[in-house]
């Protein structure tokens, strides 16, 4: 198995976080991963992406020419990679910004998450990165969702006061997920 993925969005969106979520738990089940981080020149409001790899043996490069999967947080960032996702791929999208009518002709499976709107329900537009991640755990398949809670929860129990958002939005992810299957 070598998955490479990209998530994508404005700084601020948590984009990094999810990307780096992934990798851990992904370590976590003694797979290989690469993380790759790239930000815009700008800091919150500019572009972020990193590129994350998955794999059951040791990764050559960090860099992925073609991506397996393309998370993409906004309009900007999807129309800048989807050209990157190889034929059968799949796009994640958060539909409260992204409008994916430009990979509706293209041969990848399109994963529509409302990420924002969810987050807003739940009280804060910070969490829409937990909301994805979620869905994406579910969806795709490559990690033990359950363990996977576990890591995140654990990750970000740092902060105390949040845990309970978090572990919140990580079920609302796993019902968006249930109901786009």
């Amino acid at each position: 198995m070598l998955v490479s993925i990209m998530i994508a969005g404005f700084g601020g969106q948590g984009v990094m976080l999810l990307g780096r979520l992934i990798g851990e738990c992904a370590f976590e089940e003694n797979l290989h991963v690469s993380f790759l981080p790239a930000y815009g020149p700008e800091q919150r409001g500019g572009t972020a992406n990193c590129t994350v790899i998955v794999s059951d043996e040791e990764i050559a490069a960090p860099v992925a020419e073609e991506l397996d999967i393309l998370c993409a947080m906004n309009q900007p960032s999807f129309d800048k990679f989807i050209g990157k996702v190889k034929a059968g791929g799949t796009v994640y999208i958060n539909k409260t910004l992204v409008n994916a009518d430009k990979a509706r002709e293209r041969d990848v499976e399109i994963v529509e998450i409302d990420a924002d709107n969810l987050a807003y329900q739940l009280g804060t537009v910070k969490v829409a990165n937990i909301i994805m991640l979620a869905a994406f755990l579910a969806t795709a398949k490559i990690l033990n969702v359950d363990r996977a809670r576990e890591v995140v929860l654990k990750k970000l129990g740092k902060k105390q006061e949040l845990l309970e958002l978090n572990r919140q939005a990580f079920q609302c992810g796993l019902e968006q997920a249930e109901k786009t299957s």
